[in-house]
């Protein structure tokens, strides 16, 4: 009987992630755990796991969970080593019910599932300019939503304002409403009801204001990365800066991953899933998918029905074929996506 040494061990990996640890596991190729433990999430403890889970053999793959969060940092540091890596989803709630959860059940199970070949998605790299309108998108989402919610506010105060307050500033144009509550001067010691709802529409309206100017620069920042990044893609009809780089944050840094235009249609929720059984063969709205990516599709398909003839013709076609005006969008949406991957960076379509 012969004995395996660690060179003709071929070892996959697992890892379940969290804020402050990082817990792994080394598989052989029959499945069997050759061991567990546990890492900080500091560069050091990176290359600790890196270095313990290729002390068991041959690394050949290693799966992390929550790769766009916790497993960022991780995932970039074993791939700029030489590791390839996937990422494992969620272990599912009948299989958890089953075996139970801990970190080194997660862990195990993420190198299961690629040792078995569930996982086969390559993560983004988040290390160049998408990862960078990643972060302006972030400001951005969350400045509108507060600007919003300023404005809901000010109207709210209009409504219930004293009336001296109130016939004053109603007649007034958002942009007037906005300079002049910002303006108000409130002495310091009136507490009146009068004194504190200008205090209130003040501090709103400046609110609104400094939001204003920090969309704009976020605004300036998106039109000239997208610009440098895929000018192809900003110059396809229907797509400006905000439409291209939500697209571009789904393919990620690292677009080669999608290795043809139907992955990237999945990818951004718009090819349809077959739902035929027996004599039945129909196909069915994919709701999986990145959905902001998807309503970018949809943005682009409504813009073209407004001014390119072309899209229009094809409507009329489909709906004259019977499919209701939905369906005929999403099979224009299917055909946006197969020219938008054509439109990506060159590292797309290789």
């Amino acid at each position: 009987m012969t004995t395996m040494t660690s060179v003709d061990v071929v070892v996959t990996g697992g890892v379940d992630n969290h804020q402050d640890l990082h817990v792994a596991a080394a598989l052989d190729q029959l499945g069997r755990v050759l061991a567990t433990e546990s890492f900080p999430t500091t560069i050091t403890g990176y290359r600790e796991l890196l270095a313990w889970l290729r002390r068991h053999g041959q690394l050949d793959k290693v799966g992390v969970e929550g790769t766009g969060s916790y497993g960022a940092a991780l995932a970039r540091h074993l791939s700029e080593n030489g590791v390839r890596v996937l990422e494992v989803a969620r272990p599912n709630r009948q299989v958890r019910r089953r075996f139970g959860k801990t970190d080194v059940i997660d862990a195990i199970a993420a190198a299961r599932a690629v040792l078995s070949g569930e996982a086969t998605g390559v993560p983004k790299s988040h290390d160049g300019p998408v990862e960078a309108l990643r972060t302006l998108k972030a400001v951005q989402r969350s400045g509108n939503k507060a600007r919003t919610q300023a404005l809901n506010q000010i109207h709210q105060l209009l409504v219930t304002a004293p009336e001296n307050l109130r016939a004053r500033l109603r007649p007034l144009s958002r942009a007037d409403l906005l300079t002049t509550c910002a303006d108000f001067r409130i002495k310091a010691d009136d507490d009146s009801l009068q004194s504190m709802t200008r205090l209130a529409l003040r501090e709103l309206a400046q609110r609104v204001l400094h939001l204003d100017e920090q969309l704009k620069l976020v605004s300036t920042r998106l039109r000239r990365i997208t610009a440098a990044v895929a000018p192809r893609l900003v110059a396809t009809k229907g797509v400006g800066p905000e439409v291209a780089s939500t697209l571009l944050m789904a393919a990620g840094d690292n677009p080669q991953r999608m290795h043809s235009e139907a992955a990237f249609a999945a990818l951004c929720g718009s090819n349809p899933i077959p739902a035929s059984s027996g004599k039945t063969n129909r196909h069915r709205l994919n709701r999986a998918g990145d959905r902001q990516a998807n309503s970018a599709l949809w943005r682009i398909v409504i813009v073209r029905l407004s001014c390119d003839q072309r899209t229009r013709d094809y409507l009329d076609k489909r709906i004259k074929e019977g499919k209701s005006k939905t369906e005929a969008i999403r099979c224009l949406k299917r055909y946006v996506a197969r020219e938008i991957y054509n439109a990506m960076p060159p590292t797309a379509a290789a």
